[in-house]
C-alpha cells in the first residue's frame, strides 16, 4: 500500500495533482479542497490511498491521514465506493461527517450526490460509532488563486455528481451572477470552494 507522496507538485488540475517522487510522476485524485491547498512548483505531502481494481490502480490523495481513515471507512459501507466515498469530502470536511453521523443528520448526508435517503440511513446504520468523535473544530485551507474559466468549475462540480444545470446555477450564484454572493469569476479555487458551500447548504435539483 502506498500510504503518504511526497514531492514536488507538478500540475493541479480539477480532480487530480502530479506529485514527482523519485523521478516519477504519481496521478492523485483528490477533492476540490484538498487540490486548493497545493502550488505547482512546491513540495507537498498527501496522505494516500491505493484503490485495486482488476483493470485500473487508482491513488487517491488527502490533506492529513485523519482525512485518508475517513475516506477508507465510508467504503465499509456497502454500495459506497471511494467515488462516492471522494464525493462525500468535496461536501463535507472529516468532523462534519462525524456530526452528520452521529446526529442521523440524513439531510445533511443527502446533499452528496450519488446519496439518497435510503443510503443515507444506509450510512448511519452501517458506520456507527466507527468514524469516532469530531477532533475539532471546522476549518479551511489555505487555498492559492489563479485564472481558470467559470466553466471548468462547472465541469468539476459535474465530475462530483451534480446535474450540469445545478452545477451552472451554483457558479453564477456564488459569482454574483443573480446578486448573490460576489468572488471573482477568474479566481477559480475561491469559485469552487463557494459553490461547494453553496450546493452543502442546498438540495440537489
Amino acid at each position: 500500500m502506498i500510504a503518504s507522496v511526497t514531492g514536488e507538485v507538478e500540475a493541479v488540475g480539477l480532480d487530480h495533482a502530479v506529485v514527482r517522487v523519485g523521478g516519477v510522476g504519481m496521478l492523485v485524485q483528490a477533492t476540490p479542497t484538498t487540490l486548493a491547498g497545493l502550488a505547482r512548483g512546491r513540495e507537498a505531502r498527501l496522505a494516500t490511498s491505493l484503490v485495486v481494481r482488476e483493470d485500473s490502480l487508482t491513488l487517491f490523495g488527502f490533506a492529513d491521514d485523519d482525512e485518508r481513515a475517513v475516506f477508507e471507512t465510508l467504503q465499509t459501507v456497502s454500495g459506497v465506493g471511494p467515488r462516492l466515498a471522494l464525493a462525500m469530502l468535496a461536501v463535507h470536511a472529516p468532523d462534519a461527517l462525524r456530526r452528520a453521523v452521529a446526529g442521523e443528520d440524513l439531510a445533511a448526508l443527502q446533499r452528496v450526490p450519488g446519496i439518497g435517503k435510503k443510503g443515507a440511513q444506509r450510512i448511519v446504520l452501517e458506520i456507527g460509532d466507527k468514524l469516532g468523535a469530531p477532533t475539532g473544530a471546522p476549518g479551511e485551507r489555505p487555498a492559492p488563486s489563479g485564472p481558470v474559466v467559470a466553466p471548468e468549475v462547472v465541469a468539476a462540480l459535474v465530475q462530483l455528481g451534480w446535474s450540469e444545470k445545478v452545477a451552472a446555477d451554483a457558479v453564477e450564484t456564488v459569482t454574483g451572477g443573480d446578486g448573490a454572493a460576489d468572488v471573482p469569476a477568474a479566481d477559480v479555487p475561491a469559485v469552487l470552494r463557494a459553490a461547494l458551500q453553496h450546493l452543502g447548504g442546498h438540495r440537489r435539483g
